[in-house]
């Protein structure tokens, strides 16, 4: 898809911190901190080497506020270095320019 354009042309214009939401789960990471947020439990199950908050459980057992209160946690967690993302501990750092054509 349009990911890694589109994360690539956020860290150019200044983002210290992406917030990736995936359906389906991917290892990509931008050249800045990527939280990878998943829509559902079973793809944190089956990627937790890609997946750094699972949101999939606002549907099954955590409230609204406990859940958010989690994930600002995460994110202050992560862009003040106390902790790295899963693609940080990887080393998965990818730029991707404009392509031509059709991008699927």
């Amino acid at each position: 898809g349009n990911d890694p354009v589109s994360c690539t042309n956020l860290t150019a214009s200044g983002a210290n911190l992406i917030l990736f939401t995936t359906g389906r789960g991917t290892p990509y990471g931008a050249p800045v901190p990527t939280i990878k947020i998943s829509s559902n439990s079973a793809l944190a199950a089956r990627k937790p080497g890609w997946i750094d908050y699972d949101a999939g459980a606002l549907l099954e057992q955590k409230s609204y506020g406990a859940a958010a209160s989690e994930l600002m946690k995460l994110i202050l967690d992560v862009a003040s270095g106390r902790i790295r993302t899963n693609n940080e501990q990887r080393g998965y750092k990818e730029i991707s320019i404009f392509r031509n054509g059709v991008t699927l």
